[in-house]
């Protein structure tokens, strides 16, 4: 999870609460650097709305159980998603989770979206880190903006 640095403060808890009646939609690959930049590479593949409370007791894995107003909505455009966005009710940035098949913040029941087919989101999970679950030697391990380089001894 990135996380706007509006809300950089927040706990969980808070953000939680934040996400209530907004909304998290689905783009294809090109996650902006952090979730204070525009998404402005990617493809809209489908958005769902969360209900109030947006999300319900984590279930026995730890995995979050989010609560949407659909289970299910029709994707829009064809691609595979890459990240998703999370705003407030009143448009305000949350955060950018991961999304995909393999070990990713977010992962729904198909791979890819294609227009008028269902997306359902099957497992949410909050890694406060950022980083991309698969690759932490690769994308942990490089400088992003905004921090220092790695101090040699």
């Amino acid at each position: 999870m990135l996380v706007a640095s509006e809300f950089a403060s927040s706990s969980l808890d808070d953000i939680k609460a934040a996400l209530a009646g907004g909304t998290l939609t689905f783009y294809s690959v090109a996650r902006p650097v952090n979730a204070d930049h525009p998404v402005d590479r990617s493809g809209k593949l489908a958005a769902f709305t969360f209900a109030t409370p947006a999300f319900t007791t984590p279930s026995e894995d730890g995995s979050e159980v989010p609560s949407f107003v659909d289970a299910a909505v029709k994707a829009g455009e064809v691609g595979t998603p890459g990240f998703a966005r999370a705003v407030t009710a009143d448009g305000k940035t949350v955060a950018d989770f991961s999304v995909g098949p393999g070990a990713r913040e977010i992962k729904l029941a198909e791979v890819s979206c294609s227009p008028g087919a269902p997306v359902k989101v099957v497992k949410f999970t909050f890694n406060p880190e950022g980083g991309w679950p698969e690759r932490p030697d690769y994308y942990d391990a490089h400088p992003r903006p905004g921090y220092s380089l790695p101090k040699v001894r």
